[in-house]
C-alpha cells in the first residue's frame, strides 16, 4: 500500500540528502551524535534530521541488527520511534536483499516501517517482508528491503523536519491573508516559528490558535495541521468571512529540538510538553504561555478556540464535556455534529473527559480562559488521503460553527 505524497513535503529530500556529508547533524546550536554501522555492500545510518536508534551493529551475515530505545528511561510513551537510511556500496551494482533487526528495549515495536528513496514519496513496507515477534512481552521485529542503487530511508513513520516547516510557511505567506513571525527559540536555540491568518488591514478582536508538533513522532497530526490551515486560506466565501472575523495563530512545530533528534517523546529537557501546560517550566511551553497571556491582557483581542493537534492509534477527539460552559457556548458538539455531517460515511469519534487534573494543553487553556478546546489525534496508520479530507471538512465546519455565534 502507498502513502500518499503529503502536500507540504518536497523539501525534505534536500534536508536529508544534504545532512550526508557529515557525521554530526546540527541546525541553530543543537547538535546529535549520529549512528553508523556497515555490512558487506552496505552501510546503515542516522546522519539526517529525525534519524534515531540507539544502536547499531552488522554481522558478518550481512544482517543488521538496530537497537531502540527512549531518550529518557521509562516510563515514557509508548512512542516507539526509529529512522535510519541504509545506503549501498559504490562498487555493489545488483540489487540485494537486506535484512535488519529492530530490538526494542522498552514498550515494542508500533509504527509500521515504511520507506523512501526521496524523502518525497513513502511506502509502507509489504507485510511480506516484516516478521514480529515477542520477548519478555516486547514485541520485536525483523524487516527486510530490497536495495538497488540508491540509498533508502526506513522509518516509523514519513519524515517531517523543521525545515518542512519553514518550507511550508513560506508557501502560506506568498498571501496576503498570511504572515509569519518567530514565537521564540527552543532549548537548543532553533526557531519556533508561528502564522497569522486573518483578513489585509483586518484587526479581528476573535483569536483561535493551533499548535502542533509536541510530540515528535505524531507525524499524522502535522499531515492533518497542514491541510486544515490551507482551507482557513481558501478563496472561498466562507473562508473570507471568515478570515474577516477571526484572526488565527498557528504554532506548528513547538518542539523542533525532538523532531531533529528522533525522540520518542520529550523536548531536550527531558519533559513531554503536553503535561507541561500550568507549570511552564520549559522554555518551549513558556512561549506559548507568553502567547495566550498576551491575548489575555490586550483588550482588543479575545481567545475563542484551542486545538492541539497529536497522533494516536486511532482518530479522536478528545474535548472537555458538553456541560462545561464555553465561551461561545457548546461549540465544540456543534463543530463536530457538523463534521460528521459533512462525513456520514466517517465515524467522528469523541471522548470528552471532565478530569482536567492532567497538565495538557486543552485542559489548561480551558481552565485558564473557558474557551472550547480539543486535542484533535489522528491515527498512526489512518490512510493518508481520509486524513487530508477529514482536516479539510474539520476546518470548514469550525469556520461554519464559529460564525454562526454571533458577536454579543
Amino acid at each position: 500500500m502507498t502513502v500518499v505524497k503529503p502536500i507540504i513535503v518536497p523539501v525534505i529530500t534536500s534536508m536529508l540528502l544534504a545532512s550526508c556529508a557529515t557525521a554530526t547533524v546540527s541546525e541553530n546550536t543543537g547538535t546529535k551524535l549520529a549512528k553508523s554501522c556497515s555490512v558487506e555492500g552496505a552501510t546503515l545510518d542516522t546522519k539526517f534530521p529525525s534519524g534515531n536508534v540507539a544502536s547499531c551493529q552488522g554481522s558478518d551475515d550481512n544482517e543488521f541488527t538496530v537497537s531502540l530505545k527512549p531518550e529518557d528511561a521509562p516510563p515514557i510513551n509508548c512512542s516507539a520511534w526509529y529512522a535510519f537510511r541504509v545506503t549501498p556500496d559504490s562498487a555493489v551494482t545488483e540489487s540485494q536483499k537486506i535484512h535488519i533487526n529492530l530490538n526494542y528495549e522498552t514498550c515494542g515495536h508500533r509504527y509500521w516501517p515504511k520507506t523512501s528513496v526521496d524523502g518525497i514519496s513513502w511506502d509502507y513496507l509489504p507485510k511480506t517482508d516484516m516478521k514480529i515477534t515477542e520477548v519478555n512481552g516486547v514485541k520485536q521485529a525483523s524487516i527486510t528491503i530490497e536495495l538497488d542503487d540508491r540509498p533508502i530511508f526506513v522509518a516509523g513513520q514519513e519524515i517531517v523536519v523543521p525545515g518542512t516547516y519553514r518550507s511550508w510557511i513560506d508557501g502560506l505567506t506568498q498571501s496576503a491573508q498570511a504572515e509569519t513571525f518567530l514565537l521564540g527559540k527552543s532549548a537548543e536555540g532553533r526557531d519556533i516559528p508561528a502564522l497569522t491568518i486573518k483578513a489585509p488591514g483586518s484587526t479581528p478582536k476573535k483569536h483561535v490558535v493551533l499548535v502542533g508538533r509536541q510530540h515528535p513522532p505524531e507525524v499524522t497530526g502535522a499531515l492533518a495541521l497542514f491541510p486544515f490551515v490551507e482551507t482557513l486560506l481558501a478563496d472561498n466565501p466562507l473562508a473570507q468571512k471568515y478570515r474577516a472575523r477571526f484572526e488565527t495563530i498557528i504554532v506548528p512545530i513547538l518542539n523542533p529540538d525532538g523532531v531533529e533528534h528522533g525522540y520518542w517523546r520529550h523536548n531536550t529537557g527531558s519533559t513531554d510538553l503536553n503535561r507541561d501546560w500550568g507549570p511552564f517550566e520549559q522554555p518551549e511551553t513558556k512561549l506559548m504561555d507568553s502567547l495566550l497571556t498576551e491575548i489575555e491582557n490586550n483588550p482588543d483581542k479575545q481567545l475563542s478556540f484551542f486545538a492541539d493537534f497529536h497522533s494516536t492509534r486511532n482518530d479522536i477527539f478528545y474535548t472537555i464535556p458538553d456541560e462545561f460552559p464555553t465561551t461561545p457556548p457548546l461549540a465544540i458538539k456543534n463543530w463536530l455534529g457538523l463534521l460528521q455531517e459533512r462525513m456520514p460515511d466517517y465515524e467522528v469519534k469523541r471522548s470528552a473527559n471532565s478530569n482536567l487534573t492532567q497538565a495538557n494543553s486543552k485542559n489548561y487553556v480551558y481552565k485558564r480562559y473557558g474557551v472550547p478546546t480539543v486535542t484533535y489525534e489522528m491515527g498512526d496508520e489512518t490512510d493518508r488521503e481520509l486524513i487530508v479530507e477529514v482536516a479539510r471538512e474539520a476546518a470548514m465546519a469550525l469556520m461554519e460553527t464559529l460564525l454562526a455565534h454571533k458577536d454579543e
